[in-house]
């Protein structure tokens, strides 16, 4: 066999062994961006001219988030922001639009006091995409009823109070969930020196996650009881104008 022809060869399986690499490479990139961000993977794919693009652009946020200094909230600061968020519920009662703006600004406080930035909205959902992604379109729904609520419906309002409250409550938690993946990739080689302070990790995620469940039913029932106090006030002032009271005469 002819020496250029071995090399002709070698040259050509090189290159298919460096294409079908790449390959492989590309597809578990996509995989695992496809994992992280849920929907938010398709969005961008469809904004973008490509879904490489699209992937650039979702590993860019990545980098960007591992700069931050995201932390957790202490005890009593997740305890003060249950206050004033069961604050900001009751005033929705009687004053839907001022208690979705209000809501709207005590997710900014609580973004800022995690460590996310807060200059622009855009900027804070990229930033929120990457361990937020579950209740990222609760977000924007939510930002784009708080930008035109004084002309949104009172029904308008109380879904973007719900939905501000799935983020707020996703942040309260300390993303639990971004949590046990990474425990689960140290688990999975990337760090067995350290599997005791994983448990641990995982447990107080677990902890987190049950809290966040209780605070969300609770949550839950007093949006309820709000709305039935609201309609049967409503109501009770129906009756008032459609039955004028009259005199007792007696019986006759």
């Amino acid at each position: 066999m002819p020496t250029w022809l071995i090399v002709l060869i070698v040259v050509v399986a090189v290159a298919v062994l460096g294409a079908v690499i790449w390959l492989v490479t590309q597809e578990m990139q996509r995989k695992r961006l496809q994992q992280r961000f849920g929907p938010e993977y398709d969005r961008t794919v469809a904004e973008k001219d490509s879904p490489r693009a699209a992937q650039r652009e979702l590993a860019e946020r990545e980098r960007r988030h591992k700069e931050l200094d995201i932390r957790p909230l202490s005890t009593s600061a997740r305890e003060r922001y249950v206050r004033e968020w069961a604050q900001v519920q009751e005033k929705f009662v009687d004053e839907p639009a001022p208690a979705v703006a209000e809501a709207d600004q005590l997710l900014n406080s609580l973004m800022a006091e995690r460590g996310y930035p807060t200059e622009g909205y855009e900027q804070q959902v990229a930033d929120l995409s990457v361990r937020h992604a579950k209740t990222l379109e609760h977000y924007r729904a939510a930002h784009t009823t708080q930008q035109k609520r004084d002309g949104a419906s009172t029904e308008d309002l109380r879904d973007a109070m719900v939905r501000y409250r799935a983020v707020f409550e996703d942040l309260l938690t300390d993303g639990a969930g971004e949590e046990q993946h990474d425990h689960h990739d140290r688990r999975n080689g990337h760090d067995h020196g350290h599997d005791h302070d994983g448990d641990r990790t995982e447990q107080r995620a677990a902890d987190r996650r049950d809290a966040g469940r209780d605070d969300s039913n609770r949550h839950e029932a007093e949006l309820h009881e709000t709305d039935r106090r609201d309609t049967d006030r409503h109501e009770t002032e129906r009756q008032a104008s459609a039955n004028p009271r009259t005199e007792w005469n007696g019986g006759r």
